[in-house]
């Protein structure tokens, strides 16, 4: 078997698994695992080993499949110094039909047939050119690039078709179905660490086992709902795990870490409050807790979980009605995304500059991640879905979109969609520029017109993009400064009316 160490390990092996003898006692305790929401996760499992003084050899056959070797650790929980690893191999890449064709390559093997004039099965004998077998990935994925260069080079050198010669002819796939000799009792059947350990004395030690590995990721997904009418709304969170690690966690204790942990992928160089909602009195206990952790946060799952190899699973997180939201309409009508990379002297000599006209009114949803609205906790990042109930109180979809992390008593604002009713119109007026005064004079008039049965108020958001000095000379209506180069006038639009915003901003550099 193929394996990635640094000394290869000859030596007869005590197999350590729970629920077996052979040198490992069951677990008192499922493992722990914390998933990172960047797709990779730590796994801490405590297992017993059966050891001889000196040295000893095990092999640890319940790992996944995209465990991290240069991650592993292990820890004496009675003394930090009795055990030390001495040799590692990881075998990644367990027993397969594929991995059998590969090793018998440039071999003759008995290939079981079906003879389609009389249905009996027949054997025939092929010599293996090329198995057309693929490494397994995600046992080389998780290292350096280096490495995995290699692994991608004969991957594509090698093809994904077998070559088998039969009869003094060339195919390009198998002649039917392979037949092997018997494996040894070392043969891998699933990913497997073996190790070479020297102990201080003999006899059983109660060891923690601890590694990074890829194939695990959680996200989570909010679920708003609000009534018919207003905009106070109930919120449910979710958590979604999913485990495409090759190993399954059996009642394993889960933590989730929010936040932008740095972490070298392949290829690349170095370069504690509960949370609350209002529930009923008598709802259960939440299914997760939160607290602040370094400068992360971590939610751990109340109870053990299973998380099953290739499953997905949902667990509920947060929750909190009645919130109170506000819906915003904002209007901005600049599109300026065709003049990227234009620098400020174009900018000023082109008259044209940004006055193409986005019709469009956003529709958003804000509120306010506070205790009195029943959160009041970091809510990590994820997607927000916003449902709202018709007048026969059947829920509809209306819009989703994401959110970063955002710590407590933070405001969140998510784009839901375009207004149907709401229509904006953004003109340029006038525009005047001055080089040798260094100056720029602009004016601009921006419609709102709102079709709805009701009066609304419409946020036009205006980009002073000519210059950073600049000042407003002339203007409808007060505007607010929300950066530097950027101003919004909060406007009421009647129903079935129309409202107009005029201003002239003058530049000067």
């Amino acid at each position: 078997m193929k394996s990635l160490s640094v000394v290869t390990l000859a030596a007869t092996f005590l197999i350590a698994f729970p629920g077996t003898g052979g040198g490992l006692l069951a677990a008192e305790e499922g493992p722990q695992v914390t998933i990172y929401n960047q797709n990779f996760a730590l796994v801490k499992d405590t297992r017993s080993l059966s050891l001889k003084e000196g040295t000893s050899e095990v092999r640890i056959s319940d790992v996944t499949a995209q465990l991290e070797p240069a991650s592993v650790i292990l820890r004496d929980l009675r003394d930090a110094k009795g055990v030390q690893i001495l040799e590692q191999n990881y075998e990644g890449d367990p027993l397969s039909q594929g991995f059998l064709l590969r090793l018998s390559e440039g071999k003759t093997l008995a290939f079981q047939v079906q003879n389609p004039a009389t249905g009996k099965l027949e054997i025939r004998t092929g010599r293996v050119i090329r198995s057309g077998y693929l490494p397994h990935q995600g046992a080389w994925q998780t290292f350096g690039s280096e490495f995995a260069m290699r692994q991608q080079a004969l991957m594509s050198g090698g093809g994904a078709s077998p070559i088998v010669e039969v009869d003094g002819k060339i195919q390009f796939s198998l002649p039917g179905e392979p037949l092997f000799d018997a494996p040894g009792a070392d043969a891998i059947l699933k990913p497997t660490l073996l190790w070479r350990i020297w102990s201080a004395k003999g006899g059983p030690h109660d060891v923690e086992l601890s590694y990074l590995t890829g194939g695990l990721r959680w996200e989570a997904t909010y679920n708003l709902v609000a009534p018919e009418k207003g905009d106070r709304f109930d919120l449910v969170g979710w958590v979604t795990l999913e485990n495409e690690s090759g190993s399954e966690f059996k009642d394993a204790r889960v933590r989730l870490m929010a936040g932008e942990v740095s972490k070298i992928k392949p290829g690349e160089a170095l370069g504690g409050l509960r949370m609350e909602s209002r529930m009923a009195a008598n709802a259960p206990a939440p299914a997760v807790s939160e607290k602040a952790f370094d400068e992360y946060h971590l939610y751990t799952l109340e109870r053990p979980t299973t998380l099953k190899d290739r499953e997905i699973k949902q667990v509920e997180f947060c929750r909190a009605d009645g919130i109170p939201g506000s819906r915003l309409y904002v209007y901005d009508g600049a599109q300026v995304e065709a003049y990227r990379g234009w620098d400020p002297v174009t900018i000023r000599n082109n008259p044209e500059y940004g006055t193409q006209s986005n019709p469009k009114v956003y529709t958003m949803l804000e509120f306010t991640n506070g205790k009195a609205a029943g959160l009041g906790i970091p809510l990590p990042k994820g997607t927000m879905k916003l449902y709202r109930a018709d007048a026969d109180g059947r829920r509809e979809f209306i819009g989703e979109n994401t959110i970063d992390h955002t710590p407590a008593d933070e405001k969140v604002r998510i784009y839901v969609g375009n207004a149907f009713d709401l229509v904006g119109e953004r003109r340029q007026v006038a525009y005047q520029v001055d080089t040798k005064g260094r100056w720029a004079d602009e004016s601009f008039e921006i419609k709102a017109r709102n079709h709805k049965k009701e009066a609304v108020e419409i946020r036009v958001v205006e980009h002073l993009y000519r210059w950073t000095n600049w000042k407003i000379q002339v203007e409808s209506d007060p505007h607010l400064k929300t950066d530097a180069q950027t101003v919004e006038y909060r406007v009421k639009v009647p129903a079935d009316g129309e409202k107009v915003v005029t201003y002239k901003v003058h530049y000067s550099w």
